[in-house]
Parts: structure tokens; C-alpha cells; sequence
């Protein structure tokens, strides 16, 4: 489900906005939904750190790692610092 957002902005405003999307085969919604989704992605931490687990699992997977391996390496690693 979509739901709508609008906000106003000054003529000139606009005129530049326009102006620096022309170039593009995109509607002004699409560049501003661009836009606002590039800004959310800069601020939301949550989002990062998924994408940050995600990438180590998959380097991990790749290096033959198993989730096994992973639990001994935390007990060893707990255990050191005691």
C-alpha cells in the first residue's frame, strides 16, 4: 500500500529542480521519492547495520565459516577476557 506526502516549495525552488532532473527520464515524484529514500538510508542506522551483518554473512559463508564456528569463536573469545 502507498500513501501520499506534499509539501510546498517557491517557484524558484521548483524552477531549479526542474532544471537539474531534466536530464533524467524520471517524473519529479520519482526523483523526490529517490531523493527522500537516499535520505533515509544516510540516517537510518537500523538499516545500515542489517546490510553490514548481511554483507559479513556472506563473506563469512563464503570463506567456509559455519554458524557452529561462530558460537565456539564467541565462547573462546568470552572466555579469554574472564
Amino acid at each position: 500500500m502507498t500513501t501520499q506526502i506534499s509539501f510546498r516549495i517557491d517557484a524558484e525552488f521548483k524552477g531549479r529542480f526542474n532544471k537539474l532532473r531534466g536530464g533524467e527520464c524520471k517524473t519529479a515524484s520519482q526523483t523526490a521519492r529517490d531523493l527522500t529514500e537516499g535520505y533515509m538510508k544516510e540516517r537510518d542506522i537500523s538499516a545500515y547495520v542489517d546490510d553490514l551483518w548481511r554483507s559479513i554473512g556472506r563473506k563469512l559463508k563464503s570463506r567456509g565459516v559455519r554458524p557452529k564456528d561462530i558460537g565456539r569463536a564467541i565462547k573462546e573469545a568470552r572466555k579469554s577476557r574472564a
